[in-house]
């Protein structure tokens, strides 16, 4: 693990914001890198507290496009794609979870920090073939409001924000999704009036 941070580390380092973009692609798409992006966006906005917004964004963009990735090939590649890459079990646990609650099933676990598991969803949503544009908005809002808030954090208590995070990182997470779950409903409820 203290490879591939220092590996993403200095990615991120000589490619800035570009660099945060490849490692979020990365860590949303082929590769597992937990924490990483959390990381390495508190470390740069701490040193850049003017860029706070342009890191996060750029973060947020990464991650799009890395679980764009994962949604047009579990797309291509149907329910098969996913029963090589996970248990029965998980599947069918995630695809109830999907059926019960849509999208909002993709977008409580982008806010979530790892553990919390993630690309299932992507792929169950690609599986499912659910509007492109609507998965975006909900991985776009899912994982703006984490890095969003992490670069906040950030500026508020610099060194600590880690700290912060480890610390009170559960907590943080529940009332993210808590909010997350109220902005569904009510998006649900909106929907269903028209």
């Amino acid at each position: 693990m203290n490879k591939l941070l220092a590996w993403a580390s200095h990615v991120a380092a000589v490619g800035g914001g570009p660099g945060l973009f490849l490692i979020a692609f990365l860590d949303a798409s082929v590769l597992s890198l937990p924490e990483i992006n959390d990381l390495l966006v508190i470390g740069m906005v701490m040193a850049h507290k003017d860029r706070l917004a342009y890191y996060a964004t750029m973060a947020t963009l990464g991650s799009v496009a890395g679980c764009f990735l994962l949604y047009f090939l579990a797309r291509a590649g149907g329910e098969a794609f996913l029963r090589k890459r996970f248990t029965a079990r998980r599947i069918d646990r995630g695809m109830e979870t999907f059926r019960r609650y849509g999208l909002i099933a993709v977008l409580v676990p982008a806010i979530l920090p790892p553990p919390a598991p993630f690309k299932i969803f992507v792929l169950l949503a690609g599986v499912a073939r659910v509007r492109v544009s609507t998965f975006a908005l909900a991985v776009g809002v899912g994982r703006g409001v984490r890095y969003f808030a992490e670069g906040l954090l950030a500026v508020w208590y610099g060194d600590r924000a880690l700290e912060y995070l480890h610390e009170h990182g559960a907590e943080a997470a529940l009332v993210a999704a808590g909010l997350a779950l109220l902005l569904g409903g009510g998006y649900f409820v909106w929907r269903r009036r028209r």
